[in-house]
């Protein structure tokens, strides 16, 4: 799937980290911090930010406006729709650092609508989270969830299809 050519960085963006896969793509005033990891055939959008420690697979697209914090892990094919807000901290205060940040592990093909907010959470391979939703609980594998707080909607299927049963059942 992705395309082997050289890293391509917008003139405008900043990027610190040498763990950048070929075939990526980083556009306009996006910034990738010293440490993070960003797989093969991705696209990080304008306005992105990636911070150290963050792990991105191959063939990610991440869609303009998004930061994606340490404790962050992004699978393989996962697609982050535009202004998708994460945190790593559900205590936060100003001036006070815990020393780990919560984790969010977003698994295979899993996509996520804009505007979502997502609160440290397991979201399972493929599975659908639909615009403006905040997550705060964990998603099955091809679960479909909306709404605040995100609840169960149904079920899609690897082409985001919805479904009447869980394709992994």
């Amino acid at each position: 799937m992705s395309q082997q050519y050289e890293i391509f960085v917008h003139p405008h963006a900043l990027v610190e980290s040498e763990n950048i896969g070929t075939g990526t793509r980083i556009w306009a005033f996006a910034h990738v911090m010293k440490g993070a990891v960003v797989g093969t055939g991705c696209n990080i959008g304008d306005h992105s930010f990636i911070e150290t420690g963050v792990k991105i697979g191959n063939d990610v697209t991440i869609k303009n406006g998004v930061s994606v914090w340490e404790g962050v892990e992004v699978g393989d094919l996962v697609f982050i729709g535009p202004n998708v807000a994460f945190t790593n901290d559900l205590r936060p205060r100003s001036k006070v650092y815990h020393q780990h940040p919560k984790r969010t592990i977003i698994q295979e093909g899993a996509s996520i609508g804009a505007n979502a907010t997502i609160l440290p959470v397991t979201i399972g391979k493929y599975a659908m989270i639909g615009a403006g939703s905040v997550v705060t609980r964990d998603v099955k594998d091809y679960e479909l969830v909306v709404g605040s707080p995100a609840k169960h909607a149904g079920w899609v299927n690897k082409a985001g299809e919805k479904v009447t049963t869980s394709p992994s059942d």
